[in-house]
């Protein structure tokens, strides 16, 4: 929980509405949107437009000053991250896309998340990128789960942070 309700979308999935829409997908249920996947298919060139084009105003939102005793250590985390540069992992010559993917509960468990993931590595196979690769709090044990049915695999494992990745054939 955070105090601010936008920081994590204004971090993780807005820039990606932004940076190319056409590489973002949501989900539905009859009750409205239940999960999205964001993705950028080149991470190197993504990161260059987030540290040029993105957190500068991210940054003059979310100006450095004294924590806020109401926020949570996560918020905490975030509010710093945000005005570090972005960057990449060094595998992303392998695994050239990375993703976020995220399903509220009622969303979970009905094969949503493996339809759009199938989408999103059908687009990857279509445009020739040969991988892709996410990070996911090391204690989040069902999505690894997920991840792991979907034929991804362990990348590494730093702390606090897993990263799987899966690599493509061709279309």
């Amino acid at each position: 929980m955070v105090t601010d309700p936008f920081i994590f979308g204004h971090y993780y999935s807005a820039p990606y509405l932004v940076h190319d829409p056409k590489w973002c997908w949501i989900a539905e249920d009859d009750r409205g949107i239940v999960g999205y996947l964001v993705t950028a298919p080149d991470t190197r060139r993504y990161v260059r437009w987030m540290n040029r084009a993105w957190l500068p105003s991210l940054r003059k939102l979310y100006a450095r000053n004294s924590p806020d005793p109401k926020w949570t250590d996560f918020e905490q985390w975030i509010r710093g991250y945000i005005h570090e540069d972005a960057s990449f992992p060094d595998f992303v010559g392998d695994y050239p896309a990375h993703l976020h993917i995220c399903f509220l509960p009622r969303g979970q468990g009905q094969g949503l998340g493996s339809k759009v993931l199938k989408r999103f590595e059908s687009r990857l196979r279509a445009e020739g990128i040969r991988g892709y690769y996410l990070g996911m709090a090391e204690k989040n044990h069902r999505a690894k789960e997920f991840y792991l049915k979907r034929g991804l695999h362990l990348i590494r494992h730093d702390p606090g942070v897993i990263y799987f990745g899966k690599k493509l054939g061709k279309a």
